[in-house]
C-alpha cells in the first residue's frame, strides 16, 4: 500500500498527475463534489446560527467508502482539488466526510498540471483555508434560501413547477429589458453618400461627412453635383499603432471562443477543463491577466526563435475587476513553446486560440500610418473624406487579432493612392443609399457574460452555469432568426444623369441569439414588482463584494446571511399575502364570429390564446390554442391569434385512419395512427394537403426503418442507431460513442455494455433512463445479472467455436503421422 494519497477531483486530473508522482503516491479521484446540503427541506438551521446540515450524495457512497478505506492506510493525505473557493469546499467536505486526521492531511494547490508545479505543491503543503471555504458556504446557503422562497411564491402565483435563483434572476433581467428595447425602438433612415473618383488610373473611395434624412434632400445635394469640380483640399498622414489585448480570463476566454470559433459558454469551458486536466494549460476559473516569470521567459524565447527579436516586448498587465477571486494566472499553455497539441479537434483549436493570445500580448505593437484626405466640392459646402491606412510594422498582429461584438461593422480604411494638395479628381460615380437605424442588438452568450462582468455580477466559476441554468429552464431560449425583406431607395449620379431605383435586401436576420420565453418575461416582472432588490444590479455585485470579503477574512459569513435574510423573509411573507396571481394577460380584441373577448395568457402548459371565459350559470366553457413557438404574447396579433383556433384540422384519410394537421411546442405537425410527423419549413399548415401529409409519413417510416441498426432482447430501451456523425448506442435520452474500428452491427449486448463503461454505468444508466421515463428503476441486481449472463454467453460462444475448430488440427496432425 503506497505511503502517500492524492485525492483530486477528476479521473482525468489524476491519470496526469499519477505520472509525475513516483510508486509512494496513489493519486485518486472524488468525481466532483461528495457532500451538498441535505435534498429535504432547507438543509440549513436558521434560527442556530444558519448552521447547514450536509449529506453525502448517494451516486459518491461507494466513492467514499474506498478513499475511507485508502486513506486509513496511508501515512499521509494530500488533499489537490482546485485553488479556488469551490476546490476549497471540496477539500474541506472531503477532510470531514472521511475523517481525516489534521496531523497527517496536507493541502496543496497549483494552477498548472506540470511536474515542476506538482513537485513545489508537494514541498509547500498549507492548511485548508476556511475563509475561502466559508465564501463557497455563504454562497451556497444564500442560493438556497433563495430558491426556496422564491420557488413556493412561483408555483401560488404564476404557475407550477417554476424555480428561481438569485444571479439567474438577474441574467433573464437582463436579456428580457434588452427585448423590450428591441420591441419599443423604431427605425429611422437617412441617405448615406458615398462617391469613386479616379486619381490618374488608380480609384479613391470617399464618403460624404454628412447623411440626409429625405429623399429630396438627397436628390437636392446630387443635382448640384452634377457641375461640380472636385479638388483635394487637405491631405493629412498620421503615425498610429495598435496595441495587443491582454491574456485571456476565464470571461475573456468564452467571448473570444464564441466570436471565433462558435462554441456555447459551456462548450468552451468543458474543453477547457479537459485541456487543464491533461496539463495542456494553466487554470481555467481566473479573472487575473497576470504572467508569471517562467511564462515570460518562455513566450520571449518563443517569439524570438519565431518572428526576431524586434517582435518581442514584454508587458505585465493589471487586473481591472476590483472583485479578482484569487491570485491565480491568465489562461495560457503550459509549455508555451509547444504551438499546438493533441487531442480531438475543438480541443487543438482553443489552444491554438490561447497560444496566439498569450504570445500576441508580449509582442511589440502594430505601427500604421493613417492618411486622411478631404475633398471639396466646388458648388458645395459639404466634403468628401477619404480615409487609408498603411501597416508599417505588423507586430502582435502577424499572429492575432481581437474579434469584436460588433454588428454590421464597416472596415472602410485601405491603401489610397498618391495625391498630393489642390489635386483635381475626375467623378466616377456618386451614389445616395438609403440606410437604418439599428436596434441594439441581443445578447449572445458570451456578450451576456461580459455584460455581467461588468456590472460586478457572478464570477468566473458561476457564468457559465448561470447561462445553462437559465436556458435549462426556459426562461430564455437560444435559437436563430430569420430576416425579413426590406425595400430601401438608391440614387446613383453617373455622366451628368441621376438615376432612382428601389432595391431588396434581407435584414434582421439573427443566429445564436438570447430570447426571453414568455414565461421568463412574466416571471420577470412579477419578481421586479415584489423583490426589486433581489433582481437589482447594484445589490446583486454588493452581494458578491461581500462573498469576497468572506474570502479575504474580512468578514464574518454567518452575519452576512442574517443581514440578507431577514429583510428577504419579511418580502416574502409580505408577497405570499398580498400579491395577486400574475400570467402575463393581454388582451387582443374580440372574436368577429362569436363577439367574445380574445386574450393571451400563461397557462399551465405555458403561453395559450384564449376565446372568452367560464360561465357556471350556462355551463359554457372558454376555448384555448397554444401558442407557436416562434410567437410571443407580447406582440402576437389578433389575427394570428385566431388562425390558432383553426388548430388541428382533418386533412384526410391514409391506411383507414385519419390525418390531423397541427402546431405543438415543436412546430407544425401531422398525426397519423399516433405517430407524429414534422411538417417541412416550406409547409404551411393552414393549406397542406393530404397528398403531401402520406408523401412526409412515408419518408420518416423509411428514415426511421434506416436509422435502427440492432436491438437487444436483454433491454428494449438498449439500441445501435445510425445518427448523422455515424453509428451511436442510445439508451433512453442518453447517447454513448463507438469507436470508428468497430462494426456497429456485430456488436453484442455485452460489447455494448462495455462501451456505456462497464456494469456498473450500464445500471447506473438503465436507472436513470427508467426514472426520466416515469417508469421504476429495477433492482441493481437485475441489471448486474442480466450484464453477468450475456458475458457468460459470450465466453460460452466462443470456447464453443474454439472447440469446433480443435479437432480439426487433431485429425491435420493425425493424417501427417500416418503419412509419414
Amino acid at each position: 500500500m503506497s505511503k502517500n494519497l492524492v485525492i483530486v477531483e477528476s479521473p482525468a486530473k489524476a491519470k496526469t498527475i499519477e505520472g509525475f508522482l513516483g510508486k509512494d503516491f496513489t493519486v485518486k479521484s472524488s468525481f466532483g463534489h461528495v457532500r451538498d446540503l441535505v435534498k429535504k427541506g432547507y438543509g440549513i438551521d436558521i434560527e442556530n446560527n444558519f448552521t447547514p446540515t450536509y449529506e453525502v450524495q448517494p451516486d459518491k457512497e461507494r466513492v467514499i467508502a474506498e478513499l475511507k478505506r485508502l486513506s486509513k492506510s496511508a501515512e499521509t493525505v494530500w488533499l489537490a482539488s482546485d485553488e479556488d473557493r469551490e476546490g476549497e469546499a471540496i477539500s474541506w467536505h472531503l477532510f470531514e466526510t472521511l475523517q481525516l486526521d489534521k496531523k497527517k492531511t496536507k493541502r496543496i494547490v497549483f494552477h498548472e498540471i506540470t511536474k515542476p508545479a506538482i513537485q513545489k505543491a508537494i514541498a509547500n503543503p498549507r492548511d485548508i483555508d476556511i475563509n475561502l471555504v466559508n465564501a463557497q458556504q455563504a454562497r451556497r446557503v444564500l442560493d438556497r434560501l433563495v430558491g426556496f422562497e422564491l420557488s413556493p411564491i412561483l408555483w401560488r402565483k404564476v404557475r407550477p413547477s417554476l424555480s428561481a435563483g438569485r444571479v439567474q434572476s438577474v441574467a433573464v433581467r437582463l436579456i428580457v429589458e434588452r427585448e423590450r428595447e428591441i420591441q419599443a425602438f423604431t427605425a429611422t433612415s437617412a441617405f448615406k453618400v458615398s462617391a469613386l473618383f479616379l486619381v490618374g488610373k488608380s480609384g479613391l473611395k470617399a464618403e460624404l461627412n454628412e447623411r440626409f434624412k429625405t429623399e429630396a434632400e438627397a436628390n437636392a445635394f446630387l443635382e448640384k453635383c452634377k457641375t461640380a469640380l472636385y479638388t483635394i483640399n487637405s491631405l493629412e498622414t498620421k503615425p498610429a499603432k495598435r496595441s495587443p489585448a491582454a491574456p485571456f480570463t476565464t470571461s475573456t476566454l468564452q467571448q473570444e471562443a464564441a466570436r471565433k470559433l462558435g462554441f456555447s459558454v459551456a462548450q468552451t469551458m468543458m474543453i477547457a477543463q479537459r485541456l487543464y486536466e491533461a496539463g495542456k494549460i494553466t487554470y481555467m476559473r481566473t479573472d487575473s491577466v497576470n504572467l508569471s516569470e517562467t511564462a515570460l521567459n518562455q513566450a520571449k524565447e518563443a517569439i524570438t526563435n519565431n518572428y526576431g527579436p524586434n517582435y518581442h516586448f514584454p508587458r505585465q498587465y493589471k487586473t481591472k475587476n476590483k472583485g479578482a477571486q484569487e491570485a491565480h494566472e491568465a489562461i495560457r499553455p503550459t509549455y508555451i513553446q509547444n504551438q499546438d497539441v493533441d487531442g480531438e479537434r475543438n480541443e487543438q483549436r482553443l489552444y491554438e486560440l490561447i497560444w496566439k493570445r498569450t504570445i500576441a500580448s508580449q509582442m511589440a505593437d502594430a505601427e500604421l500610418e493613417k492618411t486622411t484626405a478631404k475633398i471639396g466640392i466646388s458648388t458645395s459646402s459639404e466634403l468628401f473624406v477619404a480615409q487609408g491606412e498603411v501597416l508599417k510594422f505588423d507586430g502582435f498582429l502577424k499572429v492575432y487579432m481581437e474579434g469584436t461584438d460588433e454588428e454590421d461593422e464597416e472596415e472602410n480604411s485601405s491603401m489610397l493612392p498618391p495625391m498630393k494638395q489642390g489635386d483635381a479628381l475626375e467623378m466616377q460615380e456618386i451614389t445616395a443609399t438609403e440606410r437604418f437605424t439599428h436596434h441594439p442588438p441581443r445578447y449572445t452568450e458570451a456578450s451576456l457574460v461580459k455584460k455581467l462582468e461588468e456590472l460586478g455580477i457572478g464570477r468566473p466559476s458561476t457564468y457559465a452555469p448561470t447561462i445553462s441554468t437559465v436556458q435549462k429552464r426556459n426562461y430564455v431560449e437560444k435559437a436563430d432568426k430569420e430576416g425579413t425583406p426590406r425595400h430601401y431607395k438608391a440614387l446613383s449620379l453617373r455622366s451628368g444623369k441621376i438615376s432612382s431605383e428601389v432595391k431588396t435586401e434581407n435584414t434582421g436576420a439573427e443566429k445564436s441569439k438570447l430570447f426571453p420565453t414568455d414565461i421568463g418575461m412574466v416571471v420577470n416582472d412579477f419578481l421586479i414588482q415584489y423583490f426589486p432588490d433581489i433582481l437589482d444590479f447594484h445589490f446583486t455585485a454588493r452581494v458578491e463584494e461581500e462573498f469576497d470579503e468572506i474570502a479575504d477574512g474580512k468578514m464574518e459569513w454567518t452575519e452576512m446571511l442574517k443581514d440578507f435574510y431577514k429583510p428577504f423573509h419579511k418580502t416574502v411573507e409580505k408577497t405570499i399575502d398580498n400579491s395577486e396571481r400574475a400570467s402575463g394577460e393581454r388582451q387582443l380584441g374580440k372574436d368577429p364570429v362569436s363577439g367574445k373577448n380574445v386574450i393571451v395568457r400563461i397557462g399551465r402548459f405555458g403561453p395559450l390564446a384564449q376565446i372568452g371565459e367560464a360561465n357556471e350559470e350556462t355551463g359554457e366553457k372558454p376555448q384555448f390554442a397554444s401558442l407557436r413557438k416562434d410567437q410571443r404574447m407580447e406582440t402576437i396579433s389578433l389575427e394570428d391569434a385566431l388562425l390558432l383556433f383553426k388548430m388541428p384540422r382533418i386533412v384526410g384519410e391514409f391506411e383507414g385512419k385519419e390525418m390531423k394537421v397541427g402546431i405543438g411546442r415543436f412546430g407544425p405537425y401531422v398525426v397519423h395512427n399516433s405517430v407524429f410527423t414534422s411538417l417541412g419549413k416550406e409547409d404551411d399548415p393552414y393549406a397542406v394537403d393530404a397528398d403531401r401529409c402520406i408523401e412526409l409519413i412515408l419518408a420518416k417510416r423509411k428514415k426511421d426503418a434506416e436509422r435502427v441498426i440492432k436491438r437487444f432482447e436483454e433491454n428494449e430501451d438498449l439500441q445501435v442507431l445510425n445518427g448523422r456523425w455515424g453509428p451511436f448506442i442510445a439508451l433512453g435520452k442518453e447517447n454513448y460513442r463507438i469507436p470508428k474500428n468497430m462494426d456497429a452491427a456485430k456488436l453484442e449486448f455485452y460489447d455494448v455494455v462495455q462501451l456505456i463503461g462497464g456494469t456498473e454505468a450500464y445500471e447506473q444508466a438503465v436507472a436513470n433512463a427508467k426514472l426520466k421515463a416515469g417508469k421504476k428503476a429495477p433492482a441493481k441486481k437485475t441489471a448486474a445479472k442480466v450484464v453477468k449472463l450475456a458475458g457468460a454467453k459470450k465466453a460460452a460462444v466462443k470456447k464453443a467455436a474454439s472447440k469446433k475448430a480443435a479437432p480439426k488440427k487433431a485429425v491435420a496432425k493425425k493424417a501427417a503421422a500416418k503419412k509419414k
